[in-house]
């Protein structure tokens, strides 16, 4: 079953319109929940006041007063409220302070805008370098969500030797995940003789944090929380911490109403008030020798947290461990911090840090190789990573790397030299239409960084039902990435049956194991390692109790599970993750491996700017890489076209535009994201290299599609344009007309 295409296991309920998203759950008796939210960046609030013209007693309201537990959400950092207190600081745009549920919805709309808030208003921090110049300090002593120090040797000698050091900086904006559903919930609380249950129902990633941000938020224990990941309309790293929050919201209202709550987002609101991708400010130092081999680098790496820390340490540390790329270098300093701002708090997205520094990185080896004289190609080419190297955090390259080829292979695929030669004669002329080519090379690490893993112990298991057929139990999340297809391949395969014999349970913290959360490409790899591991622990354990006889065929293997079911109620195997032997890390210093494996990469694209509107169009793209063993082609085809698109976006137009911190542009009307009538062709190649680590030797691929794009959209720019100061994404055209008129020649 693996390296087959096999079909979606949810594709047919998506098509016919029988799969149920949260907005279709129905529960009796439902009431309709909103928000009221602040409307200044920082303050003290001193009072809540209710309008007149609205029949206030029909109405639930929930202020932080009510909260039974903490009012704090359970997250990396215990440090963002689940509602403003009277008395209590304000620190963004858009931060909820009370909640209202009504029957009608229409009716508690109206009511959220007749509250008013009385807030004492103070100065607020909304800009990067103003937080770190603790012009107001709003966060901690200096305002750092998280710091972090990686240094490999010491390259504070070598600058006074080196043939040529080239600085530059490097910045990146914030990017809306847009996912087509927007944050939904619905929440039920029962009373009973043992005290009250919390069920809340919603489109969300990782079911375990809700579970425990719930837990802390009532004070229960375990089995009186329950959350039921429903069909979901696409997350990309949205749908990670921010459920917590409005699962939370919607919870607190059906607690005090006694009544079941859908709390659905409108996309305005959707857009004005949870996490996007953090901004970025890179400044880079490099040191080469006269030939152009690196000889050290200095990374200053700064990233935009917002008001609270919610998912910056770790998108930090991705971000701080990829800042040194797929280069050999023997000194390398690496500085990330993590600042607060008067900002609604950025999360995660698709890449998670991994994009901002790799852009920066990868946009500033094109700048050193023209300030000395080199192709982009061959200096490259003379730095790259090999077998036995080590990487700045001092992990040794174990596996046979060859970015060489993957280099060679996506220039070929989009004919690099040829289309280069060509340029240099047809750009100097009068038209006004200019076209270049340009590449990147990246990689992205597999799974959570460090001991991560180790400290999730993530399990999941297989199940017989009654029918003899297998079910998977795992708490990893379908949001459209095919998670339910490759989990039922990598079990129909380690038990050698027919794709069909095997489902996937709906996730149920009731019924699923905590397999950890469904991010960080660890789903394939990770998960599916423990659900390969559990498979055959299964099979085992149905010979082993004289139910299976080995060989066996699909239907001998249907009545084995089904005398099994009969005779023990129950027969279920799990696995848990397990350290790969040769993997060490140390957290207070950053040593060691960082990630099991990485998938590597070479992203390749075309592109033309009209130098009357500074229009760009992308004409072409090839993205070749290495991502261990393809477990499903089409799946993992699709998941690199909307990497790709995604980054594009992220690289050409998808600019989030704030006033006193709040999105202004949260409309789909004026967020500019690609269609499909914005997008090249895009060229997908996977060059198979097995890891041990993966079932079937299968690495992550998911998020590693959102960082080559940018880089190598902007170098192609380059390439059509000339030499401009081309250091920021996105790149759109009243931008890209102010590089050119700021050029010697513009």
């Amino acid at each position: 079953m693996i390296g087959a295409s096999s079909s979606r296991k949810e594709g047919r309920a998506k098509v016919t319109g029988t799969a149920c998203y949260a907005d279709d759950k129905f529960l009796p008796g439902a009431i309709h929940g909103v928000t009221v939210r602040s409307q200044v960046p920082r303050g003290i609030l001193m009072g809540i006041h209710f309008g007149e013209g609205i029949p206030w007693d029909e109405f639930t309201i929930v202020t932080a007063a009510d909260i039974p537990g903490q009012n704090r959400v359970a997250s990396v950092v215990h440090d963002q409220p689940f509602l403003v207190g009277i008395g209590e600081e304000i620190t963004h745009m858009e931060q909820p302070v009370a909640l209202l549920a009504h029957p009608d919805r229409r009716l508690a709309e109206k009511a959220r805008k007749a509250v008013r808030l009385d807030v004492e208003e103070r100065p607020a921090i909304l800009d990067l370098q103003a937080s770190l110049d603790l012009e107001q300090v709003i966060y901690g002593t200096h305002n750092l969500l998280k710091e972090i120090w990686i240094q490999k040797g010491d390259p504070e000698p070598v600058w006074a030797q080196a043939a040529h050091v080239i600085e530059g900086e490097y910045r990146t904006g914030a990017q809306e995940q847009m996912y087509l559903e927007t944050n939904a919930m619905v929440a039920m609380v029962e009373r009973e003789a043992a005290g009250i249950r919390v069920t809340v129902w919603g489109s969300l990633q990782c079911p375990y944090y809700v579970h425990g941000a719930l837990k802390q938020l009532f004070g229960l224990p375990d089995d009186r929380v329950r959350v039921v990941a429903m069909e979901m309309g696409g997350a990309f790293g949205g749908k990670e911490d921010y459920p917590s929050v409005n699962g939370g919201h919607a919870a607190l209202l059906a607690w005090k109403s006694g009544r079941p709550v859908k709390l659905i987002y409108d996309r305005e609101e959707d857009l004005a008030c949870t996490t996007k991708r953090h901004p970025s400010r890179t400044r880079l130092r490099t040191a080469f020798d006269a030939e152009g081999r690196l000889l050290a680098m200095e990374v200053d790496f700064v990233i935009d947290g917002g008001a609270y820390a919610t998912m910056s340490p770790v998108v930090l540390s991705r971000g701080a461990l990829h800042a040194a790329g797929v280069y050999r270098c023997p000194h390398v300093k690496v500085h990330a911090r993590a600042a607060a701002t008067n900002t609604p708090p950025h999360g995660a997205f698709r890449g998670f840090g991994a994009p901002q520094s790799l852009f920066a990185l990868e946009r500033h080896m094109d700048v050193c190789a023209r300030r000395m004289g080199l192709s982009a190609v061959e200096l490259r080419r003379k730095n790259f990573l090999r077998l036995g190297d080590t990487m700045a955090t001092g992990q040794v390259i174990r596996e046979d790397l060859d970015l060489g080829g993957l280099m060679d292979r996506a220039l070929e695929r989009i004919g690099y030299h040829d289309k280069r030669a060509a340029f240099a004669i047809t750009n100097p002329g009068d038209d006004p239409i200019k076209r270049g080519v340009g590449f990147s090379v990246f990689m992205h690490g597999c799974g959570f960084t460090g001991s991560g893993e180790t400290h999730l112990a993530s399990v999941a298991g297989v199940e017989g039902l009654a029918d003899g057929t297998v079910s998977v139990l795992a708490a990893s999340t379908e949001m459209g990435q095919g998670k339910n297809t490759v989990f039922a391949q990598i079990v129909a395969e380690a038990l050698q049956l027919p794709y069909e014999m095997v489902d996937v349970a709906e996730v149920d913290t009731d019924r699923v194991p905590n397999s950890g959360p469904t991010v960080a490409s660890r789903s394939t790899m990770v998960v599916g390692r423990i659900l390969e591991d559990a498979a055959m622990g299964f099979k085992q354990s149905l010979v082993q109790q004289k139910f299976l006889k080995e060989p066996y065929t699909a239907d001998a293997f249907r009545e084995a599970v089904r005398g099994a079911v009969a005779a023990l109620g129950s027969v279920k195997c799990y696995g848990q993750y397990h350290r790969p032997p040769h993997i060490a890390w140390d957290d207070a210093t950053y040593r060691g491996d960082a990630y099991p494996t990485y998938a590597w990469a070479c992203y390749a694209a075309e592109v033309r700017v009209d130098t009357d509107t500074y229009e760009v169009k992308v004409e072409d793209f090839a993205a070749v890489q290495e991502v261990g063993r393809v477990v499903n082609p089409v799946l993992a085809a699709g998941q690199i076209e909307g990497g790709v698109a995604q980054g594009i976006g992220w690289g050409l137009w998808e600019e989030v535009t704030t006033r006193q911190g709040r999105m202004i542009n949260n409309q789909m009307t004026n967020y500019i994201i690609p269609t499909s009538a914005d997008l090249p062709r895009i060229q997908v190649v996977f060059v198979e290299n097995a890891h041990p680590a993966g079932p079937g030797g299968a690495k992550g691929l998911g998020e590693l599609p959102m960082d080559g794009p940018a880089p190598a959209l902007l170098n192609a720019l380059e390439n059509a344009l000339g030499p401009l100061r081309l250091d920021e994404v996105p790149m759109t055209p009243d931008r890209l007309l102010e590089r050119c008129e700021e050029a010697p020649h513009g």
